[in-house]
């Protein structure tokens, strides 16, 4: 028996959303448990639901949550398919989406759970990250993090062209995932950092 997953499909085209319904419903391991139109409703969608899956238009308007969710883009525009690969996306589908298309997507899905420490590989230093930092969607660059630092149940993440915000990632998975190479992990008074060893001072 399959496993059973949440999906939440993001797009600010009513009928691109109840085409994507329409689609999933003959998947039965398969529920949508929300649908959204835009970043913020995204957002607390996100959070209240949980979703196993997301399938997100990146032509959204507006800025572009970490959580613990596969992402399938879904996009008209080909080009963004690579740039859906360099943020570690499980799959991307192309409008108008082909069934048996979706159908491998999912077939991906299966073997992604089912193979856990993919998700949580070393990051290399020119990967990108999709996650949500403060309450906007990002594309993040990993080679653009000066510092991570522990926040209670969250870490803040500074980067190079001055931002910075929460995000739902822990010290622990950072850790895990950036490469070692170029961050380090101290310990100091006021919580934990990582920042790259090229400007840490011993």
């Amino acid at each position: 028996m399959k496993k059973p997953f949440k999906a939440l499909i993001i797009d600010d085209e009513r009928l691109a959303r109840k085409d994507m319904i329409s689609l999933l419903s003959v998947h039965e391991n398969i529920t949508v448990c929300g649908e959204a139109d835009d970043v913020p409703s995204a957002v607390k969608a996100i959070e209240k639901l949980n979703p196993d899956v997301i399938f997100l238009d990146i032509q959204m308007p507006g800025d572009s949550t970490d959580v613990d969710a596969h992402i399938i883009f879904v996009t008209a525009y080909d080009e963004y398919a690579i740039r859906a690969f360099e943020v570690n996306a499980l799959d991307y589908l192309l409008k108008p989406v082909n069934p048996d298309r979706l159908a491998k997507a999912l077939e991906k899905l299966e073997f992604q759970e089912q193979d856990l420490p993919e998700r949580i590989r070393k990051l290399n230093y020119d990967d990108r990250l999709f996650l949500m930092v403060g309450r906007h969607f990002k594309f993040l660059k990993v080679d653009t993090i000066l510092g991570v630092s522990a926040a209670g149940d969250y870490s803040e993440v500074l980067t190079s062209d001055g931002n910075k915000g929460l995000t739902h990632k822990s010290m622990k998975e950072w850790e895990a995932r950036l490469p070692a190479q170029y961050f380090i992990r101290v310990h100091r008074s006021s919580g934990s950092t990582a920042q790259p060893s090229s400007t840490w001072n011993s």
